[in-house]
């Protein structure tokens, strides 16, 4: 099976990269290679490459600054995708998009599933909401959401690792540099571990499940506070770890306080997801070795 893979310089397409790489034959292109907001490129490179799978991981992850440039957001992460599955459709490719837990409010008590409707705040997640319902004009797609997705580049010793660190990346980056953290004790989160979410979308296409819409997090819940103190207590540096809340820190972007997914359906799909814990652990192990 022949795979061409966007954005694969990110932190998810890094992942995805690697892990496709050993069974499929993988197309890897950078944005230097393909910007996908060219539509024409789009369809020059897909019309070359002849892919059964096209998965995009391109994608504008700057939340702050989208509430400033909505119109590169709305092109790379909405409109973008629109292009992918009319190159998708053309060559009867399934595409594989990955969305975000940010196109819900944040006012549940319960993990979200895949029926909960989305209600986005911001441009960012009004952004990725938008590719979300593009990705769907392909004949054969899946649309993984993914939340507090980490890994993918530091752990692997990648020399792009500095520019790809998310929240949890950052904050082992200044743990391990002995710097002070401080974690949200009231936002909620389903922890995505990037090889994992790269596991289980092989795992999706090689069992040809279901196509649609699923949850693509980590099993289980936490605080960022929560989080922060499971890796801190693995590293032994606890005394570095405060509490915060959101209301402390000047945000341009609206965030939704309870992001949590439920990953059921995928589950249920034969995907593996390991707990979040599990994941964490064996994230900073590989961060370990790499130094």
């Amino acid at each position: 099976m022949k795979a061409l893979v966007t954005g694969s310089a990110g932190q998810l397409g890094l992942a995805i990269t690697r892990i496709l790489d050993q069974d499929f034959e993988v197309v890897a292109l950078r944005r230097a290679e393909l910007d996908i907001t060219d539509s024409a490129a789009v369809l020059q490179v897909t019309r070359r490459v002849r892919p059964d799978v096209i998965l995009n991981c391109a994608a504008y992850n700057d939340v702050d600054g989208a509430e400033g440039d909505p119109v590169t957001a709305m092109a790379v992460n909405g409109f973008a995708v629109r292009a992918l599955a009319t190159a998708a459709r053309e060559s009867a490719a399934v595409l594989v998009h990955y969305g975000t837990g940010f196109v819900f409010d944040g006012e549940a008590e319960q993990p979200y599933d895949e029926l909960a409707v989305p209600a986005p705040k911001g441009v960012y997640a009004t952004s990725k909401l938008l590719g979300e319902w593009f990705a769907r004009g392909a004949a054969r797609h899946y649309v993984l959401r993914v939340e507090s997705l980490f890994g993918g580049g530091a752990e692997a010793g990648d020399s792009d690792a500095g520019r790809l660190g998310s929240t949890l990346d950052r904050m082992v980056d200044a743990m391990l540099a002995g710097r002070p953290i401080r974690g949200f004790t009231d936002r909620t989160v389903s922890p995505s571990y990037a090889p994992d979410v790269a596991l289980a979308t092989r795992a999706l296409l090689e069992a040809d499940a279901r196509t649609g819409l699923y949850h693509c997090v980590n099993t289980g819940l936490a605080t960022w506070f929560e989080v922060a103190r499971f890796a801190a207590a693995s590293l032994q540096c606890e005394s570095l770890l405060t509490p915060g809340t959101m209301d402390s820190v000047e945000m341009r972007a609206p965030r939704p306080r309870f992001c949590a997914l439920s990953n059921a359906k995928l589950v249920g799909a034969g995907a593996v997801m390991p707990p979040w814990e599990d994941a964490v652990t064996r994230y900073l192990a590989a961060r370990r070795a790499s130094t």
